[in-house]
């Protein structure tokens, strides 16, 4: 009986961890970034689903920050590097914002000086997520579906026919919670999912999909009416004790799919949308050529505090 008293404890010891790894306190005006980046020792047994099921982070997350690595089989030993520290994303600290470019949701709760995120799954190719400003409108525990003409359609031309409903249950895909946003006439959800694979993948029917502990979480603390905007931002600058940092990711066209855009003017014109930076530091344009090049989805410093010019530096297009 001991030994299981003492198991059980540790258990909900790294539980617990588990929790307060998707809350981070929210930094003062003109800092911008949370968390830190953790680097773990893989065993045998570990594969970036599981690493991404335990701390939140989608799978193309894992694969962006550790690049050479083999996803289902790092070996054991390996060291895996956890993209645990962000950037917060442009615009009003408030609300929820989702990211698409970052398989990412932030929420900011009204009152409080913290701010919660967790990877999500976004809409694939003929099903893309929209970019758009709604609130949640709606909210059900344990939800039944009926699956929309469109996906019965298509589920049937692939032969692999759905029911007219599924009931709730381990087999629902809408897991155990669902919240209806107030675009396309509530059928864009933010819900859970009964597959253990596709978080932070492009994956869904233009929903974004949310591991089930991580959405009964989220369901419990959001209410009905708050904010929801949804972005599509590869680049992502932030301050930090003094430092400019840049944080990129690959970008993703209007149907969830790689898109190839002009770099240089993506990332000049997130930039200038960052009053407090231009004309106001140089940065290291190698570095920033580097990240962008990588798309890594991890803060990098660009420019050091106390390092000040008249403009922002330029490059031509074809150094990207």
């Amino acid at each position: 009986m001991r030994l299981s008293r003492t198991w059980l404890a540790l258990a909900s010891s790294l539980l617990s961890s588990v929790v307060v790894a998707v809350e981070y306190p929210l930094p003062p005006e003109g800092e911008d970034i949370i968390g830190e980046v953790q680097v773990i020792t893989a065993r045998h047994e570990d594969t970036f689903a599981d690493l991404g099921d335990t701390y939140s982070i989608g799978y193309y997350e894992m694969e962006a920050a550790n690049p050479g690595v083999d996803a289902w089989l790092p070996k054991e030993g390996t060291q895996i590097t956890l993209p645990t520290r962000y950037i917060l994303p442009s615009g009003p600290r408030e609300g929820v914002v989702i990211n698409l470019a970052e398989y990412r949701l932030y929420y900011f709760p009204k009152g409080k000086n913290v701010v919660h995120t967790w990877a999500v799954g976004i809409g694939r190719e003929g099903w893309s997520s929209p970019v758009s400003t709604t609130t949640i409108v709606s909210k059900t525990a344990n939800p039944g579906w009926s699956p929309p003409k469109s996906i019965l359609k298509e589920h049937a031309e692939n032969g692999d026919p759905l029911p007219a409903y599924v009931p709730p249950g381990p087999n629902n895909p809408l897991g155990t919670r669902k919240m209806n946003l107030g675009i396309g006439s509530g059928s864009y959800l933010i819900h859970g999912t009964s597959k253990k694979f596709g978080i932070g993948m492009r994956v869904s029917h233009g929903c974004f999909r949310m591991q089930n502990q991580d959405v009964e979480r989220f369901f419990a603390m959001v209410p009905v009416g708050t904010k929801v905007r949804i972005i599509n931002e590869p680049y992502k600058f932030g301050r930090s004790n003094g430092k400019v940092y840049l944080e990129a990711h690959a970008p993703i066209d209007d149907n969830g799919q790689p898109s190839i855009v002009d770099r240089h003017a993506a990332v000049i014109n997130t930039l200038i949308k960052r009053d407090d930076l231009v004309g106001q530091v140089n940065l290291d344009w190698d570095v920033i050529r580097a990240i962008v090049a990588d798309e890594q989805g991890l803060p990098v410093a660009i420019a050091e505090p106390g390092e000040q010019v008249s403009q922002v530096a330029s490059e031509p297009l074809e150094t990207f």
